[in-house]
């Protein structure tokens, strides 16, 4: 059920003026519109451009009544004690610790590789400790990892880079791993022991009743209204507000004047089976195909979830480079790209950018709502500004 209040026709420029104006009601915007609200006593407006919220966590229950995340699994986790207590507000938890395997040579391996992987892949009976001597016999040394196949080579070798990494790494980003900044593939550990959590994150776990939930609570507050389908640019100039919070894709804020920022995008395939007397049909949640097939991976949603049903739903990810923008491709030249926006950004002293499109960083769940909580505190931290009435005067034109 939903518990905010969404506004359908825009308020009218006479009604009383918001203290700020939040652009998208994914973690980033949701987060700073409830802590405005609750904690500020501010009265905020949130617009939305889809039609729920959530952003990209958003879950909804299919046609068969399996709960889904139509943009790709989301799997909360964060060792961050203020980032779980303050989620933990909105929502009561499952326990969940996440699994993925990848088909490599006809086998279904452990991913982050660990012994077990090595193991199996080779036919080896190697210890934690011999492990650690395989690795550094295989591994190809660098003086400074500039890519991220320097990374993944020098950590273990050139043949476990091309089983597990560079057909993934090639799918997924539309470029190889040499000509990708080497923070790419550094998000994936390797380990000597049999750990095959995906995360050891101290904290892992789902929300227990799905995200869009959690949202809801989130935006429930009285001071917090909320538009759905709504561009922030039809109602800038005519909702009087004080300051901004803007979620969006940075470049698209100042119409590309520096020229677009490049991104990767997602096509989710969904696909439901039967699934008799509630069997799983992946041994794991996720399952990775670095090498074969045009997806990158399959998730089962009923691992993240816990729910018990007779059909089961999986998610095929397609890469592309055309669509709603996921994920910032790390590479210098786009770095100096985003430095030209974010100089004009810090001229702007009534718009505050935050998350992952706005600082165009690949950020996980926690690491948005800890940079949101932040802002938070300096927010709080100004003084009041009066209401502009010609807002739209003050931003880039629409194009």
């Amino acid at each position: 059920m939903t518990t905010f209040r969404q506004l359908l026709p825009a308020p009218s420029a006479s009604a009383l003026p918001y203290d700020t104006l939040v652009v998208g009601a994914g973690f980033a915007g949701s987060v700073l519109a409830e802590r405005l609200a609750s904690q500020a006593g501010q009265r905020v407006l949130v617009v939305e451009k889809r039609r729920h919220v959530g952003g990209n966590a958003f879950d909804r229950h299919d046609d068969a009544g399996v709960l889904v995340h139509p943009y790709g699994p989301h799997i909360f986790h964060t060792n961050s004690s203020e980032v779980f207590e303050y989620l933990s507000q909105f929502t009561r938890w499952r326990p969940y610790q996440h699994r993925v395997l990848a088909s490599v040579d006809g086998q279904l391996l452990p991913i982050p590789i660990n012994l077990d992987t090595v193991n199996r892949l080779y036919g080896l009976r190697l210890t934690s400790m011999e492990l650690e001597d395989f690795f550094h016999g295989v591994a190809e040394k660098t003086d400074h990892a500039r890519t991220s196949e320097d990374v993944v080579v020098g950590r273990v070798g050139r043949d476990l880079y091309e089983k597990f990494f560079r057909g993934y790494t090639r799918k997924q980003w539309g470029l190889d791993p040499s000509e990708l900044d080497a923070s790419v593939t550094a998000r994936v550990p390797t380990r000597t022991n049999r750990d095959d959590r995906y995360f050891t994150d101290t904290y892992q776990a789902m929300p227990l009743h799905g995200y869009t939930r959690l949202f809801e609570s989130m935006l429930s507050h009285p001071n917090i209204h909320v538009m759905l389908g709504t561009d922030y640019r039809e109602v800038v100039g005519t909702v009087p507000w004080k300051h901004m919070v803007y979620t969006g894709p940075i470049d698209d804020f100042f119409d590309g004047r520096h020229g677009k920022l490049p991104y990767r995008s997602l096509r989710f395939e969904h696909v439901t089976v039967p699934a008799p007397g509630g069997t799983l049909l992946q041994s794991v949640g996720t399952v990775n195909h670095p090498n074969e097939y045009a997806f990158t991976r399959v998730t089962e949603f009923r691992h993240l979830t816990g729910q018990r049903h007779e059909q089961s739903s999986l998610v095929y990810e397609f890469p592309r480079a055309d669509g709603d923008p996921y994920y910032p491709v790390p590479r210098p030249a786009n770095t100096t790209l985003y430095r030209r926006y974010e100089a004009e950004a810090e001229q702007l002293s009534d718009v505050t950018f935050i998350g992952r499109l706005a600082s165009y960083k690949y950020y996980n769940m926690d690491q948005v709502v800890a940079q949101a909580l932040s802002s938070f505190k300096r927010l709080a931290l100004r003084p009041p500004a009066p209401a502009r009435e010609a807002a739209q005067s003050r931003l880039p034109a629409v194009a």
